[in-house]
């Protein structure tokens, strides 16, 4: 009686082991998450270069608009506004904006200070920033800085995103121009 009842456990699993049962289950759990990591990720890049591609075309029709002078000293605020109008795919963009605007010396030709200077969300005082409208015939700097979230922030591309803070990734705009005369 003992011999049968082994040799049956025995057939059973021979019959386990070679069964073909749940194959594309296993399969499944193995490969799924590597296609969500790589589907999220390459959504992740395509609304990141999204965001930039309106960040720099905003920036640039409101260089622009400096440029040429349409504006009468406009403030940080007017022109942060501009560009969020501009800029239509960037969520809180007024809340998440710091625009530095400066002159450009010409006898040292020093540009805007090393490292963009983005809103610092931890407080409600935030950083000060140049925004000098600069006169006639004068080299100027405009540095955007944007703050965005990550679609997906523990996944492939958000994991590896470089961060501002804990919440947040830069999203830079650069550009320069002169001003014409009037």
């Amino acid at each position: 009686m003992r011999q049968e009842s082994h040799a049956a456990g025995g057939h059973r699993l021979r019959r386990l082991y070679r069964g073909e049962e749940g194959n594309a289950t296993i399969e499944f759990v193995i490969l799924f998450p590597i296609f969500m990591v790589l589907f999220l990720s390459a959504f992740e890049i395509g609304l990141l270069m999204v965001r930039q591609v309106m960040l720099d075309r905003a920036t640039d029709i409101a260089v622009r608009s400096l440029r040429i002078g349409e504006w009468n000293n406009p403030t940080h605020d007017d022109l942060k506004d501009f560009i969020c109008e501009q800029a239509l795919i960037l969520p809180d963009c007024k809340e998440n904006m710091l625009i530095e605007l400066s002159p450009v010396s010409k006898s040292t030709w020093q540009p805007l200070p090393e490292g963009p200077t983005c809103v610092d969300k931890s407080t409600e005082i935030q950083p000060v920033v140049n925004f000098e409208v600069g006169i006639q015939h004068e080299l100027m700097m405009v540095r955007v800085c944007a703050l965005q979230k990550p679609l997906a922030p523990l996944t492939g591309l958000g994991l590896k995103l470089p961060r501002h803070d804990a919440d947040h990734y830069a999203l830079v705009s650069l550009s320069a121009f002169v001003n014409e005369p009037s």
